[in-house]
């Protein structure tokens, strides 16, 4: 695996939502090669606190101006310190790393089910489905509440069929995303792909569903990494091959391979 290092320059980095932030960064080579579903290894700070670097999905690429946005949530110092960062600031990148989505030949649909800052690569995934195949996407959202839908006018302009699933109710179906992607199969009677990323519980009761129905699926996982390459194994999860590594076996996954515990 070629591992590629470069200085992103900061271009914006603007609160969405609360906590909830849009990294822009010029990357010229990420820019050219990042594919769905990888991410890149952020040094957040050129001091040693934090010491590890911190891994963010891959939100979307605009290669002609050589730009790769990240779609990240303050949960933490590391990202607290990221949510800090202004214009013309640089960030020292690795990546893109890890193992993207694989696009299945033959599908009638594509089920894209997010979970809260999940959706962050599915956005990236999305426009590459509707750029190629140009209809055929379906895109579930699953917020806490309205405050947190994100994209989903820019979904729908793109083409994709959108619903909407809110813990308290105040947006779309309330309850689980989940109960949308049940609602979903039961209507469409096609050749469906499933890809999700959330939390965890989220992406137990997805497999679950996808297995039932014999659905092939793809798990983006998130997980906490220290050197992103493979090498120290802090990252990883346990599947029916044995033990992976999310950076470099993954991120994504087949859900049947996937074992929760």
């Amino acid at each position: 695996m070629k591992v590629v290092q470069e200085e992103g320059k900061v271009l914006s980095n603007l609160e969405v939502a609360a906590s909830i932030f849009l990294l822009d960064l010029r990357l010229p080579q990420a820019a050219k090669i990042a594919q769905p579903g990888q991410f890149l290894h952020l040094r957040i700070s050129p001091l040693c606190d934090p010491l590890l670097r911190r891994p963010f999905s891959i939100h979307r690429t605009k290669p002609e101006k050589a730009e790769v946005s990240i779609l990240y949530q303050v949960v933490g110092r590391g990202t607290e310190l990221l949510s800090q960062k202004r214009p013309e600031e640089s960030l020292d990148c690795l990546g893109p790393l890890g193992r993207g989505f694989t696009i299945p030949k033959g599908a009638g649909q594509f089920i894209l089910v997010a979970g809260g800052i999940g959706i962050a690569p599915l956005i990236f995934l999305a426009e590459s489905l509707l750029q190629k195949k140009g209809k055929g996407v379906v895109f579930l959202i699953g917020a806490t509440s309205e405050n947190y839908v994100l994209y989903k006018k820019e979904l729908r302009c793109w083409g994709a069929t959108v619903e909407v699933a809110t813990d308290d109710g105040s947006e779309g179906h309330r309850g689980p995303v989940t109960d949308l992607l049940m609602q979903r199969l039961d209507r469409f009677a096609g050749n469906p792909q499933i890809f999700a990323c959330g939390p965890e519980g989220m992406l137990q009761k997805v497999t679950q569903i996808a297995l039932q129905r014999g659905i092939p699926c793809q798990l983006s996982l998130e997980q906490r990494m220290a050197c992103g390459l493979g090498a120290c194994l802090g990252c990883v999860v346990n599947t029916r091959s044995g033990y992976r590594r999310v950076c470099v076996d993954g991120p994504v996954f087949p859900a049947s391979e996937v074992i929760f515990e």
